[in-house]
């Protein structure tokens, strides 16, 4: 008899943000009344009812509901419930969903303010801030940007849920995000139909100091430094430059990373083949000084190859743009490394951009 009184005292004292279901059991101008089987009916106001769309208001008595509890008891000693509260608890579930599951949604802002645009999500009102927007032009001021904003109010976009607060009545969502994702997506399909080693056509679309990024079709590749040229290249701009169309050799496909690999190089003849038949330890070779570092004296020749020739002790003769002769130290075509030494004949002529 105890624990069945303890049951029914927890039945008897609701929270607030409980979800109740209960029948409506009398209706007038200043709200109604709905039975949720507790000792107290629930009470909900003509102000919440007034929340609800009109294709939603044609509610009668006998009709079953779910409500939210606002307040277990107020000063009246009534239980308020909210109708148009428990309908927008189900947009945030929803919402809640679609952030968990990272999914995309498609919804037409309907207005817009200095931070943003305001879009519908059922009940809901969810903002998306300017900085979430992906073609947002960089530079305007704040009446550029709102001009901007209100371009975009009419127009159905994608959007990823970000951010959900019911408490705070906080639902975020960006557009960049979905942008993103979908390019990701797209990209996971185009690669189903990619195989290492096929050449593909392609625009660059970006440059880095590590390579150059390749849409093939929808899907962006990336051409590391090392695969631009058989060369030593410092600047991918040195090759490449955006909107340029290249062929390409994919020459990576890892799909648990999404990544594709791109070489420009690979289309070309390859120098340390070719080297391999007739170039001889001991043997002499003409170049040009390209740099030096720590390392030493980096050398390139005519044929593509470059070779590193350890820090003489003249270094002034080996000023970069001159000529020089060299002598093979090692030679690993598969490894593509060639060391060098100093000549036996003349290590500088003094011909070149810094010579005489």
């Amino acid at each position: 008899m105890e624990a069945l009184l303890a049951q029914e005292g927890e039945r008897s004292a609701p929270q607030r943000g409980d979800l109740l279901r209960g029948t409506i059991i009398a209706m007038d101008s200043h709200g109604m009344i709905v039975d949720v089987g507790l000792k107290r009916d629930g009470v909900i106001s003509r102000i919440d009812l007034e929340k609800l769309p009109p294709t939603e208001s044609s509610l009668k008595v006998g009709d079953e509901v779910s409500v939210m509890v606002v307040e277990p008891i107020d000063r009246d000693g009534n239980l308020v419930v909210s109708l148009a509260q428990a309908r927008e608890s189900g947009d945030w579930l929803e919402a809640a969903r679609l952030l968990e599951e990272e999914s995309i949604l498609e919804a037409t802002p309907t207005a817009h303010n200095r931070g943003g645009l305001i879009v519908p999500f059922g009940r809901l009102r969810g903002f998306v801030p300017a900085s979430h927007i992906s073609e947002l032009p960089r530079g305007l001021d704040e009446d550029g940007r709102a001009g901007y904003l209100k371009t975009l109010v009419g127009r159905k976009m994608p959007f990823k849920v970000i951010e959900v607060d019911p408490q705070r009545q906080r639902l975020v969502l960006s557009e960049r995000k979905a942008i993103r994702q979908w390019r990701q997506d797209q990209k996971g399909r185009i690669m189903d139909t990619l195989n290492e080693g096929e050449v593909r056509s392609g625009v660059v679309t970006s440059l880095r100091e590590f390579g150059a990024f390749v849409d093939i079709g929808g899907a962006d590749g990336l051409i590391h430094i090392s695969e631009l040229s058989w060369r030593r290249v410092e600047d991918p701009g040195q090759i490449l430059s955006v909107g340029q169309r290249v062929e390409a050799m994919i020459i990576r496909l890892d799909r648990e990373a999404n990544r594709i690999g791109l070489s420009l190089k690979r289309l070309l003849p390859n120098p340390w083949k070719a080297a391999a038949e007739n170039l001889v330890v001991g043997g002499k070779m003409e170049g040009v000084v390209a740099r030096l570092s720590a390392a030493g004296v980096l050398i390139q020749f005519e044929d593509g190859l470059e070779g590193l020739l350890p820090m003489p002790d003249d270094p002034e003769l080996f000023a970069p743009g001159n000529r020089v002769t060299v002598e093979v130290a090692a030679f690993e075509p598969e490894r593509e490394r060639l060391e060098l030494r100093p000549s036996g004949e003349s290590s500088g002529d003094g011909s070149g951009p810094e010579g005489g």
